[in-house]
């Protein structure tokens, strides 16, 4: 039964999951998808009670790139490539400025816009028998830069290079040793440790988690901070969280942080 194609999400308590779901293809994203994508981060990113977001693939895939069955109309011409591959870009984006953590939590084939996905988010949790890589070199075009930012970003110009000049694919421990994964774990223990992370995350406070993002992101851009910005670091100091946090360890308990 041919199922269509869709981004899925369902919530427990704190904690989204987002499933690229097309499962006649690996669940490669066609242009609706990469639109439902965006549109779906972006509504979570609105919503304050959540603390993390969890992004995997339907089955044992989790994407092998795009729905090339479609790139002849859909990038026939110049604008009509710009603007879908400027969509693609916007998906991605809205994944890494989530202001909630994101887990990518990686099985099987991680390809094309599969590999931007997990590079857009904050950690990666894969399978041992995961694949990752961008053969587009054998498909005669290349990989557009503000999909390309983001490997980059994660991998460095050498890795980027290799993973688009070579068109080969990585195994998990590949990918670990250059840096691509957060860590790697048995085939069938990859959505229990992703779940895991994710409640590692939403058992800290909301807000910290939200900053530290906010000034990774800041310090790379390599401007020195200005007063107010080295001033605004310390806002914590107003919140019940941060009173919460050193209550509960005074007091020898767990926090119970709400995020205020």
């Amino acid at each position: 039964m041919t199922m269509n194609p869709d981004i899925l999400c369902e919530r427990d308590g704190s904690i989204a999951t987002v499933t690229l779901f097309n499962p006649d293809k690996l669940n490669a994203l066609n242009a609706a998808m990469w639109r439902k994508l965006r549109a779906t981060m972006v509504e979570l990113a609105a919503d304050e009670s959540l603390r993390c977001v969890i992004l995997r693939g339907e089955g044992l895939v989790f994407a092998a790139g795009g729905d090339l069955e479609e790139f002849r109309s859909a990038r026939a011409s110049v604008d009509l490539a710009l603007a879908y591959h400027e969509a693609v870009g916007e998906a991605l984006a809205a994944i890494e400025t989530c202001p909630q953590p994101t887990v990518a939590a990686i099985l099987g084939p991680c390809v094309g816009g599969g590999l931007e996905i997990a590079c857009a988010c904050d950690l990666r949790i894969a399978g041992a028998g995961a694949k990752f890589g961008a053969p587009i070199m054998k498909l005669g075009f290349s990989m557009y830069p503000g999909e390309l930012a983001g490997l980059l970003r994660l991998a460095g110009p050498a890795v980027a290079k290799e993973i688009l000049l070579e068109g080969r694919l990585l195994n998990a421990a590949e990918a670990y040793a250059k840096g691509l994964l957060t860590r790697v774990v048995a085939d069938d223990a990859v959505l229990a440790e992703a779940a895991a992370t994710a409640a590692r995350i939403a058992a800290g406070a909301p807000l910290v988690a939200r900053r530290h993002k906010q000034w990774i992101a800041r310090l790379l851009e390599g401007r020195p901070l200005s007063l107010e910005e080295k001033r605004a670091s310390f806002d914590f100091l107003a919140t019940g969280d941060y009173a919460e946090g050193l209550a509960a360890f005074l007091e020898k308990r767990p926090p119970r942080f709400t995020g205020r």
